[in-house]
């Protein structure tokens, strides 16, 4: 019996843009080895971060260590080709988060 290699041609693993400090589009695209999604985290200021990423570690603990000299920034996480290119809309600045829960614990009690 025959065993088929598998092919490592373009378009069989997941594929993000990869840039790093960009403030205009990305046009450079990483095929992901280890990885599962794609991240597009937005540092306060306008520079962006476009890369693979273990699902597992997009979470605002796992990025605050990969990212140590970034103090507040948003992000995205997806898991289709590309996905990495739109502005990211999740927030994880942990003053505005302590800020939000504060607030609305306020606006109950009134």
């Amino acid at each position: 019996m025959k065993v088929k290699p598998v092919s490592s041609s373009a378009g069989s693993g997941l594929r993000c843009y990869k840039c790093s400090d960009s403030t205009g589009s990305c046009q450079n695209v990483q095929e992901c080895t280890n990885e599962d999604s794609c991240i597009s985290l937005d540092e306060q200021g306008g520079k962006t971060i476009r890369q693979c990423i273990k699902y597992t570690d997009c979470n605002f603990s796992q990025l605050s260590l990969m990212f140590p000299s970034i103090s507040s920034f948003t992000y995205r996480c997806c898991s289709s080709n590309l996905c990495n290119s739109s502005p990211s809309v999740t927030m994880a600045t942990p003053i505005l988060a302590l800020l939000g829960s504060l607030l609305s614990a306020w606006c109950c009690w009134t």
